[in-house]
């Protein structure tokens, strides 16, 4: 800080002379200020409060200080514990509730009029072909000899059958070729004779199921390319799967777009 110009003093300096010139002009405003006290007894400066404050709380302590002074420290409290936790309710079911109570899945015995069958599964119910007549010419049984068809119609002398748009046609393979069906590679191989009623069937079927006796073999190269060419697509099963895929297909899509060409269950190569 700089100090006070020498004019400022002066202007101080005469000031404080004017004011004590005026009061020696007035008695009663001297007597007064005689007579006052400094300080009230009522009125203690900020700075002595702080002062008493400060020198209370080293000579006693903070703990004196908010108890009233007496010194005495309160008694220890034990520290609380925390409550034991509540056992929590399930509200979701679990697989121990999903669980079956017995083991028995039949129906209901006839002295047992107790039993609940209202949560049970009616198979029946989830087949949507239930309502549906089976085609006629659906194969009900594969013999060894030839094969058991939904119209009555039985094949029993040895031969395959050839099921096209509806009609149930005789089937041997064998004999328009060499008499064997599976060629030196071990692939099932017929001649393109044997493949005439499906060259001159129209429509054609979009689907060729070939049923090849109690095996599955692949196909020769040949054979495949020349059902090909009539744009019929081929499927290869055993017979007896072959028959229930035509059975389900034929029901689902109508006999015009599936063919089946099945080899008896006895016959070998």
């Amino acid at each position: 800080m700089h100090s006070p110009s020498t004019q400022l003093l002066r202007i101080l300096r005469a000031s404080i002379t004017s004011s004590e010139r005026a009061i020696a002009q007035q008695p009663h405003l001297r007597r007064c200020l005689v007579s006052r006290p400094a300080n009230p007894p009522f009125i203690v400066p900020i700075s002595q409060q702080h002062r008493a404050i400060s020198s209370s709380v080293a000579l006693n302590g903070p703990e004196s200080s908010n108890h009233g002074g007496n010194g005495r420290q309160p008694p220890l409290q034990p520290p609380r514990r925390a409550p034991p936790p509540q056992p929590r309710r399930r509200t979701e079911l679990t697989t121990a509730d999903l669980k079956p109570k017995t083991r028995y899945r039949g129906p209901p015995p006839p002295e047992d009029s107790d039993t609940n069958t209202s949560m049970r599964t009616d198979l029946g119910a989830l087949d949507v072909f239930a309502n549906v007549a089976a085609p006629s010419t659906a194969i009900d049984a594969c013999l060894e000899d030839g094969f058991h068809l939904n119209n009555g119609v039985k094949i029993t002398d040895g031969s395959g059958c050839l099921l096209v748009d509806g009609e149930v046609f005789a089937w041997k393979p064998w004999e328009a070729g060499k008499g064997a069906m599976v060629n030196e590679k071990g692939q099932w191989e017929v001649a393109e004779e044997a493949w005439g009623v499906l060259s001159l069937v129209w429509p054609k079927p979009d689907l060729l199921i070939l049923g090849l006796g109690r095996t599955i073999r692949p196909i020769s190269p040949e054979t495949r390319r020349h059902i090909n060419q009539l744009g019929i697509r081929i499927e290869i099963q055993d017979t007896r799967n072959a028959a229930a895929q035509f059975n389900l297909l034929a029901t689902e899509r109508g006999v015009r777009e599936v063919a089946a060409a099945l080899i008896p269950l006895g016959r070998k190569g």
